[in-house]
């Protein structure tokens, strides 16, 4: 049986290559093995070069769409702020994520976002962010400290999270509350009309949420399963689900 093939959204990064900037499209490797090995997909890279890749196009080829998270914010302007924002922004891929979100649900494929990727798909579905979720002193803050630099440590800090009874998440784990990474500065501010909470920190913020359209399923959470999932059963779990929407 042929595998479902399913598109990863890249960021730009800029190398620094014989003493100069040198830009490149990047996808972090934990992302292809953790999600595409675990929902059983072939993974496929899409440049965020909005001028370049018709997204319309490469969804056409796809079977589905993964937004990945990434060390950039999306910039204040596309959710209707005017609020400088903390950057480092990336605002093609912003366009791009946008594009091919819009892409994929129109032509009935689903679409999953892991942490900025759940935010993307916030904004698209017409909601907003906040930049403080882990200032110091929150009740929760929901990234580790800055004296942490080493990623084992900033995905060690974690938090509960309350699963919504009846919803995609709570069928698939069978779990009323658990145990996530946290590993985020920005969150959801305004939640977007018609999307269905899936699960929610302790202090309320939203962690994960699906929409539902008339032929598509979108489905977003705000941790990084993709984190070493062969010592996470939920994670294990979670990428079950998303192979089972991208088989359909």
């Amino acid at each position: 049986m042929t595998r479902p093939i399913l598109g990863f959204i890249c960021c730009r990064r800029v190398l620094t290559i014989g003493g100069g900037p040198d830009p490149a499209q990047a996808v972090m490797e934990r992302y292809i093995h953790g999600v595409a090995d675990n929902v059983g997909a072939i993974p496929v890279l899409i440049p965020s070069l909005p001028d370049l890749v018709d997204a319309d196009a490469v969804m056409a080829r796809l079977d589905g769409l993964l937004l990945t998270g990434s060390p950039s914010n999306m910039e204040p302007a596309r959710y209707g702020s005017d609020a400088p924002g903390d950057g480092p922004f990336d605002p093609d891929r912003d366009a791009m994520s946008q594009a091919l979100i819009g892409a994929s649900l129109s032509q009935g494929k689903p679409v999953f976002g892991i942490c900025r990727g759940f935010q993307e798909m916030n904004v698209y579905f017409g909601g907003t962010l906040r930049g403080d979720v882990s200032t110091p002193g929150r009740v929760l803050e929901h990234h580790a400290p800055d004296t942490v630099a080493d990623l084992p440590g900033m995905f060690a800090h974690r938090h509960p999270v309350a699963i919504a009874p009846g919803g995609l998440l709570a069928s698939a784990l069978g779990e009323a509350e658990i145990s996530v990474n946290s590993v985020h500065y920005q969150g959801v501010d305004q939640l977007a009309p018609g999307v269905i909470v899936e699960a929610r920190a302790p202090d309320g913020v939203v962690e994960a949420f699906s929409v539902q359209t008339e032929t598509a399923t979108a489905l977003a959470v705000q941790w990084h399963p993709e984190w070493k999932p062969e010592g996470d059963p939920n994670a294990i779990k979670l990428f079950a689900l998303m192979g089972r929407l991208l088989a359909t």
